[in-house]
């Protein structure tokens, strides 16, 4: 005898803000059809249950890292972790998500076959390691693009001599005391941003060694006018008029960024005049080589950083490590720091799709071969999708368009009988890699791991979701570089709306 292998219409992977989003979008949609969410981990949340190091916030407004059909309601902009897990929670219980989420399955492979129009999913049970097959007619990515088992940490000499505890913030010890400690934080990104004034509330002293620094800009944690909206309109309105302003605010900010970058760098060097002390060396520790929104910039809300620096709580150190020491910290300039604790606020590596190995027919798929078609699907993997947001803007206003553009696709296909829609590449389309406007370390060490994009649209990856708002939510499904197979025909057909 044979047990038979369950089928799933649409196969989500990962329970993170993406997944519980694509999740409501898809039942919303269809209530006929079959949807399962895969989860690696044991809890739901994504990023928001797996890291919790002191003070985890999120580095973008709720009211834009907020779903569309689920107005942020809490008092803050700049919410804490634990705050936007519950939201997230909150939202899967609410439509009933969290039924369909199996935790502890961590996808390895998925195997797309044409002859049956389906795909083969193998995931591992992670806490016995059984293999469980499932198929899916449509295969969504929602596992973002993180390692969440492999943090990233360089190499560094002497490491082994320190000894105190060494500590990487995607695995904070819920045990660690760092009350009253000196703590050497290494790194500049948003993570050592967070951290730097956070341990300094248990009367740590923090010193933040960076080997080159990153911008930090400051606004309120409660946004002021965003409350008085919400006092004047019904609910779903005020958040409506404040996403919207939080929209345009944060485009105008990245477009003049790239268009003027001398003259944002000028205005941010202002601030920081009027946020540090007095002749504080502004030119070493606060101005990168690199233009605004080169990379992201690191927020500091209600100055909670640049206070700490002004207590004489948290220090700034640019130098580079020569060596570890039993007691610290000895930097090439000859300096020593002296540490209880380190923590390594190096990175994180990147990982496409959770890992996930693809195929084709038989055939495995290389992503740097792949061309990515509108930020959300593989050239020549059919019935494939994967939510990667933005890199200038909140995650979720991409997980919500790429959600919403499934939708239509897949009603797209049922109206006219398809069975598989695959985008299939232009010889004549220019390759470039997907991050070619965004250069941090993390993205660089990894950027030949993941698809490639084009030259043109629709193969031309655009961080402006304005622009994206127009062509996933309002444009054609059907282009020239889509096509659409139904079951009984093997033969490709281009399809127009």
């Amino acid at each position: 005898m044979t047990t038979a292998v369950e089928h799933i219409d649409v196969l989500i992977v990962g329970a993170g803000l993406s997944g519980i989003g694509a999740a409501y979008h898809l039942q919303r949609a269809f209530p006929r059809r079959t949807y399962a969410i895969l989860e690696g981990r044991a809890d739901l949340g994504g990023t928001w249950d797996l890291f919790r190091y002191p003070g985890i916030r999120s580095d973008s407004d709720m009211y834009t890292l907020g779903y569309r059909f689920k107005p942020w309601l809490g008092d803050k902009s700049i919410a804490d972790g634990d705050t936007i897990l519950d939201y997230v929670r909150e939202t899967a219980a609410e439509h009933g998500i969290d039924r369909h989420i199996r935790f502890r399955h961590r996808v390895r492979r998925a195997e797309w076959s044409s002859a049956d129009n389906r795909w083969t999913v193998h995931a591992e049970r992670t806490g016995t390691g059984e293999t469980v097959t499932l198929t899916a007619s449509f295969l969504l990515s929602c596992a973002g693009y993180y390692d969440y088992d492999k943090p990233y940490t360089p190499d560094f000499p002497g490491v082994e001599r320190f000894t105190g505890p060494v500590v990487h913030p995607q695995f904070w010890p819920e045990d660690l005391d760092y009350s009253n400690k000196k703590v050497v934080l290494i790194g500049s990104g948003a993570t050592a941003v967070t951290l730097g004034p956070t341990l300094t509330e248990r009367d740590a002293h923090v010193t933040m060694l960076q080997r080159s620094p990153s911008y930090i800009v400051s606004r309120p944690a409660r946004d002021e006018l965003a409350m008085k909206i919400r006092r004047r309109l019904p609910q779903r309105a005020a958040y409506t008029v404040i996403r919207a302003k939080n929209v345009a605010l944060a485009t105008t900010v990245y477009e003049l960024s790239q268009r003027y970058p001398a003259w944002v760098r000028r205005r941010l060097r202002a601030f920081q005049e009027r946020w540090l002390p007095p002749g504080y060396d502004i030119d070493t520790h606060f101005t990168p080589r690199y233009n605004p929104w080169d990379q992201r910039l690191c927020l500091a809300p209600n100055n909670d950083f640049f206070r700490a620096i002004r207590k004489g709580k948290l220090d700034i150190v640019t130098d580079r490590i020569e060596t570890f020491t039993e007691t610290g910290v000895r930097l090439v300039s000859g300096a020593t720091l002296d540490a209880d604790i380190v923590v390594t606020a190096t990175g994180l590596n990147l990982l496409a799709f959770g890992g996930i190995e693809l195929a084709v027919d038989g055939e495995p798929v290389t992503l740097s071969d792949t061309m990515a078609y509108k930020a959300m699907m593989l050239s020549d993997v059919p019935n494939f999708a994967y939510i990667i947001g933005y890199t200038n803007a909140s995650w979720t206003l991409k997980a919500d368009l790429v959600s919403e553009y499934v939708v239509r696709l897949l009603r797209h296909m049922d109206a006219r009988g398809y069975a598989r829609c695959v985008p299939l590449r232009d010889p004549s389309v220019g390759a470039e890699s997907l991050f070619l406007d965004f250069n941090p370390g993390y993205v660089q060490r990894s950027a030949s791991k993941f698809p490639i994009q084009g030259d043109r649209a629709p193969w031309r990856l655009r961080m402006n979701y304005l622009r994206d708002l127009i062509t996933l939510r309002h444009g054609p499904v059907a282009d020239d570089a889509m096509h659409f197979e139904r079951a009984e025909r093997p033969e490709p057909v281009a399809a127009r709306d």
